[in-house]
């Protein structure tokens, strides 16, 4: 046994390595094996980010997270409880320590990619190795049907573009392993293991593997493998397992679900199909190429008297009907927009399948290979004579010389089984090692650009220049190292900026963010981030007032960009391509306040009188006193309204010309100083159109009614610097524009809140925990903090547990007392407590009953 693991390791580290042949001479050659959309914008990122977080001991929350937010509930979803990236974690410390390698930043993340997926396979393969070894007793044939499964192309997709997608195919064979100690020997220590494991490392994908484990466990209700197998029994002993691995996984598994609960995305609306057979699994599927060797073993009748073939071929045929469907990828995606991000399943089955046919090879009849072999020339035939196939992932017919060798070598074996079994089993492995390659070079290098990410790149302007990290020193250095400043720099699109370059900013990136936040941009305050997403926010849309109440005390541009810079903000450097400037009206970090409003009152006022309640006081959801809203006046009366290369009548804005739409004249006796604001409500009347609307220099960019990705968010305000006319732009096309509105903002509001605010705090913010020194002498009710509300804080005042209230709409507020204040506000992941003394007990009674099915004798 010790001789087959060690053969087995060795074995499938060297697979796993010729298998990432081409990363690995793109590594020689300064190019990554990471993606350049969420690869670079997101992956590398989290991972850098999260490094120093847990490195430093902050494991809980983050200041510099967008606005601020927890790490278990908003990365969740990625890496925060990874095993994979943990174990990196391990790893790279240590090699810091011996001084092996450099800062662990995105480039080192983006540097160490190629050898961390080679690591992961080769443990893929080696645990699914061992579970078809326990199914089929045949150690070559278990070997290469988890070559198979492990080099399968969507391991390199899933890896590529979404790194800790491909985590998942490590447990999923473990989770196999354990329903058949179940089934057959109703001992349910490994599936406690693997279930507890799944639900600890990534929600989405347990519901993946659960989701599949259900249809693993009724097909072998249907083909049992022995009598004794009581289904009744099998069932209980899951239901246990199934609640114990659960509450193990509590402490990390509740808290990210909750997140996602928490996020807010808007319902799919776009009708989804039953059924949709364009995709070619043949040639050119992105997500799974269905290998020679299966479809060959798939028309032998013979084999399905193995019960481990036709369970497996029985799971792949529904599975391959499934990828035909986005019902089903939007079923396996939590009912929402339709991805194909379940099809490892299909190919976990497929080297199942593979696994059991090649343990019965040698008991296949010679008819049947001539069968086998005319239909599968047949199928690909078929398909070759389509002329949407795209070859693309073949590329020069190297895929097709593949698949008729294949066919010949499996013709030749069976002739003589005893001489030259090992040839097809070579032929496979082969053959699996080329088209993995092929993928990687023609699909996912060439097709989808992964050659640009490359050291120059990340090293660059355009991501992360030496002349931007420049600048950002000389801000930390003109502030005095205040922890709390926030920077408002974005480089281009990349939301993640801050994280890459380590300061406060105001954008993010990510899939599962505070949905406070998401509603503050688009329905609170109407904020325009530049571009509209469901997964992003960013800036504050060039709006002093909210810069002052956020800390906002920088802005850095690029010089082209100059025009757009908030109002009151002084220049203060600037570089060859960069400019920044700091804000003259800065409002303390702890603000308090007598002054309440009613979120309800305000709901009926412009934004703008909602930023003129946050400055002049605190802005609260059920206040038991509060005072009149602010009133602020519409402008559009004494404005001249003008089309410009379009037609508007009945709130239709009918644009003929290239780029067309309406000019606002605003009257002159209006005041020079400060800003307008414009609002207005805007809808594209196609089906199926991008566009960027412009209102004077100001650009944003709205998705087409069909995105997966727009927020379905209409109302728009814009801020415009004081001018003679406002024009707002758009393409050719037909739009709803309705309700618009214009509004002055002088400032004075702002000015007078700079000069009556002075904060006499004292702070002290540790990980999880801020402590706030406050002498409340003019015996104000309520403090209000820039740091996002959401479920995990708790704060004492004097001692004393008070409710923290979601304050300016999006953030904490709480009731002070008169005098001196000793506030204490710590955070953890929402129900951390709870959870945690559930995992104990649960860990206990998992190991009870473990033990006690084994001493049962099972």
């Amino acid at each position: 046994m010790k001789k087959t693991v060690f053969l087995v390791v060795i074995s499938s580290f060297a697979l796993s390595i010729a298998a990432h042949s081409f990363f690995l001479s793109e590594w020689a050659n300064g190019r990554y094996m990471t993606g350049n959309g969420d690869g670079i914008a997101q992956m590398v990122i989290f991972k850098s980010f999260l490094y120093e977080q847990y490195k430093n001991g902050h494991l809980f929350y983050s200041y510099s997270f967008g606005l601020g937010g927890g790490i278990y509930s908003q990365l969740g979803y990625y890496f925060t409880t990874s095993f994979v990236f943990i174990a990196s974690i391990g790893v790279v410390v240590i090699m810091q320590l011996l001084s092996l390698v450099g800062p662990a930043d995105t480039l080192f993340w983006a540097q160490a990619s190629v050898f961390i997926s080679v690591i992961k396979l080769a443990l893929i393969i080696l645990i699914t190795t061992f579970v078809f070894l326990h199914m089929t007793k045949n150690k070559l044939a278990a070997f290469t049907g988890a070559a198979i499964y492990g080099m399968s192309i969507i391991y390199f997709r899933h890896t590529v573009f979404w790194e800790f997608f491909s985590d998942t195919m490590l447990w999923l064979p473990l989770l196999v392993w354990g329903a058949e100690k179940i089934i057959r020997e109703k001992r349910p220590g490994l599936f406690i293991t693997a279930c507890t494991i799944t639900l600890f490392n990534n929600f989405y994908f347990a519901y993946i593997n659960l989701l599949f484990i259900v249809i693993y466990v009724l097909f072998r209700w249907l083909i049992r493998f022995g009598q004794e197998e009581s289904r009744w029994i099998q069932f209980r002993i899951f239901a246990i397992s199934c609640l114990i691995s659960f509450g193990i996984s509590a402490v990390s598994f509740v808290p990210a679900v909750y997140g996602f609960l928490n996020n807010l995305r808007p319902a799919y609306d776009q009708p989804i199909n039953l059924y949709d057979f364009t995709d070619n699994i043949l040639f050119s599927s992105r997500t799974v190429v269905l290998p020679a060797i299966f479809l060959l073993f798939l028309f032998v009748v013979s084999f399905y008297k193995n019960k481990m073939f036709c369970l497996f071929a029985s799971i792949s045929g529904l599975l391959m009907l499934l990828h035909f469907s986005p019902l089903a990828a939007s079923a396996f995606n939590g009912f929402s927009a339709p991805q194909n991000r379940f099809e490892y399943l299909l190919s976990f089955t497929i080297g199942g399948a593979v696994a059991a046919g090649l343990s019965q090879f040698k008991h296949i009849k010679r008819k049947e290979i001539v069968f086998s072999s005319l239909l599968v020339l047949l199928l690909y035939f078929v398909n070759i004579q389509d002329k949407e196939v795209d070859l693309s992932v073949v590329m020069n017919w190297r895929m097709l010389i593949l698949l008729f060798v294949t066919i010949m070598i499996f013709i030749i074996v069976r002739i003589n089984y005893e001489k030259t079994y090992l040839l097809l089993h070579g032929c496979i492995l082969v053959t699996a090692i080329l088209v993995a390659n092929m993928y990687q070079q023609y699909v996912l290098s060439e097709g989808s650009e992964i050659q640009s990410v490359s050291k120059h790149y990340l090293t660059s302007n355009e991501y992360d220049g030496e002349e931007q990290r420049a600048l950002l020193q000389k801000i930390k250095k003109d502030d005095g190292a205040d922890p709390y400043t926030r920077i408002d720099w974005m480089n281009g699109v990349r939301n993640n900026t801050p994280l890459i370059q380590n300061f406060n900013g105001f954008s993010v990136y990510s899939s599962i963010l505070n949905q406070n936040l998401l509603l503050f941009y688009w329905k609170d305050l109407e904020i325009d981030m530049g571009r509209e997403s469901v997964s992003r926010y960013a800036t504050m849309g060039d709006r002093a007032n909210l810069y002052s109440l956020l800390y906002g005390k920088y802005y850095m541009t690029e010089k082209k960009d100059e025009d757009d810079v908030p109002y009151g903000f002084q220049k203060m450097a600037e570089s060859q391509h960069y400019v920044v400037y700091k804000n003259n009206h800065i409002l303390p970090f702890v603000r308090t306040t007598k002054t309440v409003f009613s979120e309800k009152d305000l709901n009926k006022e412009p934004v703008l009188a909602r930023e003129h309640a946050m400055l002049e006081g605190i802005v609260l959801e059920n206040p038991d006193e509060k005072v009149k809203p602010p009133q602020v006046s519409d402008l559009l009366k004494e404005t001249k309204v003008k089309t410009k290369g379009a037609s508007y009548k009945n709130d239709v804005l009918n644009v003929s010309a290239e780029k067309g739409g309406i000019d606002l004249i605003p009257d002159e006796t209006i005041a020079a100083e400060g800003d307008y604001y414009v609002h207005f409500y805007l809808k594209s009347l196609a089906k199926d159109q991008f566009f960027n609307l412009q209102v004077n220099d100001y650009v944003t960019s709205r998705k087409s009614n069909q995105s997966i990705y727009k927020t379905g968010i209409y109302d728009l305000t814009i801020r415009v610097p004081k001018t003679e006319k406002i024009s707002i732009r758009l393409p050719k096309g037909e739009y709803a524009l309705k309700n618009v509105k214009l509004y002055q903002e002088d400032y004075q509001t702002l000015k007078k809140a700079t000069l009556s605010t002075a904060s006499t705090a004292k702070m002290n913010w540790e990980r999880n925990k801020l402590s706030i020194s406050l002498d409340n002498k003019n015996g104000d009710r309520y403090m209000v903090l820039p740091i996002p509300y959401e479920k995990g804080w708790e704060v004492t005042v004097n001692g004393q547990k008070q409710a923290i209230q979601k304050a300016n709409y999006s953030f904490i507020g709480f009731n002070l007392e008169k005098g001196e204040n000793d506030i204490q506000l710590v955070y953890y992941p929402p129900y951390f407590k709870e959870t945690l003394i559930v995992t104990i007990i649960s860990l206990a009674v998992g190991i009870w009953y473990s033990m006690r099915k084994k001493k049962l004798g099972f």
